[in-house]
Formats: structure tokens, sequence, C-alpha cells
């Protein structure tokens, strides 16, 4: 059992108070003398903490367990309907809303698709999905709402300029439009913004294979491939928040002798997006968003889908050798909006690819297939508030203490 500390001194109350909600919802249900045990925690301390939050609707009881020596304990669980958070995902082919409760687990969700996301299509689209969450969970559940948690693409005016020229001209005007402010004046509820590859990383490693893999890179393959990346439990984002941009990793060395921009080499993104397969796919007059779908898998399309499998594996597994001898990586972790059996494909061609590569002096990561799916940048900004309000103290969210 993991060790969570707590403090008895009565100026830490609201540190306590997040303590004890992080250790029941880590380890699941649990009684008062071992939730005191677990934080440690005085007994008094807990039960006043524990009164507290049931009165505020943020624990529920349990049915009593008997049969074991003393008296029958209550166990004490995380009310899933204590409190609700929206994730409001900004992407490059589609806006995502989804409502989570205090589990993190979603429970409405409405999706908006486009070609590009020009702010003047976007915009309009926020408000409308944020009055249909509104509707959909009605007043009472909405009073119990503590934020929203928005992401997108950093800098996504630059975006237009591989998305062609109709994207290029209206995707500009993001230059001069501050999202985050933009949201906020849409809402009373607070804004917390995270990059969208970073939202997907904080919901892989909180509600996926984060509680079980320390070190990993975290691989987003969407319409363009990005990352993120988690040392020693925590998220690493770095001064400028690019730690984990696996997306802008050069493939390959510029010829000899040659000026900087001249040959210079394609980065990953240019080779193991979803992007070119979509380009392939619309040059031949088929339906971009095919590869969301399970028809990509059909035979009838193998001829788009197997030259860009084998580019994108080779390329993700340079990337993720080069990143291991860097970084001394547990796992690559992938996941993405891709259709799952296509993103299985390349997680298992990814594998292939890294046995050709040599590992002597360096350890050689696991390919593991995330486990939150599509959802992951929406899902991951929906988490920002309810750890904002009531996780503040990253380190207490983002790492579990081995204490014993």
């Amino acid at each position: 059992m993991k060790t969570m500390r707590g403090s008895n001194h009565t100026g830490m109350r609201q540190f306590n108070e997040r303590t004890v909600l992080r250790a029941i919802r880590h380890e699941g249900a649990i009684p008062k003398a071992d939730l005191a045990r677990l934080t440690q925690l005085s007994s008094q301390t807990v039960s006043i903490i524990v009164n507290r939050l049931l009165d505020d609707g943020l624990l529920i009881k349990q049915e009593r367990i008997r049969g074991k020596i003393g008296q029958p304990s209550v166990p004490l669980a995380i009310n899933p309907d204590g409190a609700y958070s929206i994730g409001l995902q900004v992407g490059r082919r589609s806006l995502e809303v989804v409502v989570t409760d205090f589990l993190g687990q979603m429970r409405h969700q409405w999706q908006h698709t486009y070609p590009y996301p020009s702010p003047t299509e976007v915009l309009p689209k926020i408000k409308e999905g944020l009055k249909l969450m509104h509707k959909r969970m009605g007043a009472e559940a909405w009073k119990r709402a503590v934020g929203i948690g928005l992401s997108a693409p950093l800098a996504m005016h630059q975006w237009g300029d591989l998305m062609g020229k109709k994207a290029q001209k209206a995707m500009v005007d993001w230059e001069h439009i501050d999202l985050v402010q933009e949201v906020q004046a849409m809402s009373a509820l607070p804004v917390e913004f995270a990059k969208d590859t970073t939202a997907a990383c904080v919901a892989e490693l909180v509600q996926g294979l984060g509680r079980d893999v320390p070190n990993f890179l975290y691989v987003y393959v969407g319409t363009f491939v990005g990352g993120g990346l988690v040392m020693d439990g925590h998220i690493v984002n770095g001064p400028r928040g690019n730690a984990g941009a696996i997306g802008s990793m050069p493939i390959g060395l510029p010829p000899l002798g040659t000026r900087a921009n001249a040959n210079t080499p394609a980065q990953l993104l240019q080779l193991a997006s979803g992007w070119q397969l979509e380009q392939a796919l619309m040059a031949a007059g088929h339906d971009p968003l095919l590869v969301q779908q399970d028809a990509i898998m059909s035979s009838e399309f193998s001829a788009f889908t197997q030259p860009w499998l084998s580019q994108a594996a080779k390329a993700l597994a340079m990337s993720a050798t080069s990143a291991a001898a860097l970084l001394d990586l547990d796992a690559i972790i992938m996941d993405g909006s891709l259709n799952p059996k296509l993103l299985q494909a390349l997680i298992q061609q990814t594998e292939a690819r890294l046995a050709q590569f040599s590992f002597d002096g360096i350890h050689q990561p696991q390919i593991l297939a995330g486990r939150v799916g599509h959802h992951a940048r929406a899902l991951g900004g929906a988490l920002l508030p309810l750890h904002a309000q009531f996780f503040p103290d990253k380190d207490i969210f983002l790492k579990q203490d081995e204490l014993g």
C-alpha cells in the first residue's frame, strides 16, 4: 500500500483534504482507520475531514464490512456525482466537448468535424457545445461543474501552412485571437488550458497506463503526430512547453555541405501523421475521415494504408530509439484518433521496425497501446479543472510517493 503523507497542523486543512481525496481515489473504497494509516494523519483529523467531505457530497459511504475482528468498518468512496468537469478540445479536424464526473469518467460527449479549424466556425460551435452540455446535464448537475479544461495545439495559426491554402488563409486569424479568453467569455466557469498532446498525456497518466509505467514517451497519432513526456511519474513540460514534442524530431541527416533549410530532413510529423494518409485518400476521391472508420482496414484501401504504415512505423521506430537513448524510457505509449485497428497495425509495425535497431548500451523500451483512446485530448482537458480545484499541488496529483 502506498503512503500519502498529510500534515496534522491545523493550517493544512486544504492540503489534508486533498491528500485524503487523492488516497481514496488511488486506493478505492477504504475505511477511516486504513485511511489514517495510509495518509499518516491522526484518526481525529481524518474523521473531521471525512465528515466535511461527506457533507459536501464528495464522498459516499458504502456497505459495512463484517466478519473481521472488531467493529464492522464502513468503506468510504469518491462520489462520482460529487463534481463534474467540462473538457473542450479544439483539434485540426474536429471540436470535441465532454463532461466527466469526479472519477474522470465520461458522462456526455459531443463532436463537430470540419476540414480545418477556422475561428469563424470554431468559436460559435464551442458556444453551442457548452450550451448542449448544460442542457444534457441539467441545472442541478451543472452547479457542481468546477471548470472547463481547454486543449488545443500551440500556435494554431502556423498549422495552416501544412493544411493547404484554404486552411492557411482561414487559420491565420488565430494569431490575433486569445482562445482561452474567448472561451472564458462564454462561461462563468474558470478555464484551464493545456497543449492538446499534453492533455492527452495527462489522461493516459491518470486514467491509463501511467499508474504502472513511471517513465514513458507518449505518442498521439492524429491529423498530426505529437506527444508528451512522463518521467518518474511527472508530466514534463519543459520551460517552453515543448518537452515530448516528438512531431518535430528530424528523421535522417542533411547531406554534407548543404546549407540550413536547403535539404532539411523531414520531421516525424511529415512522415507519421494521419495527414499523409488523409491526403492520399482525398487525392483518390475518398473521404479523408476514413482514417477513423473500420472501413479503412478493408483490402480496398490497402494501396493507401500499407505504404503509409511502412513509412510511419519506420520513422516512429527511429524517433523512439533516439528518445530511449536520451531519456532512458520504460515504454513508448502510442494512442491516437485513428481507427483502433489501424492504430494497432501501426503499433505492430513500429515494434517490428524497432527490433531492427541496436540497443547496445541502452534499454529498449516497450511499445504499448494507450488505454484511453481517441477521446484522450478532451478527457485530459476535463481532468485539468478537477485537479486545479481538488489537487492544486502538482506533486500530489501526478506522483505517488513510495514511502512504505
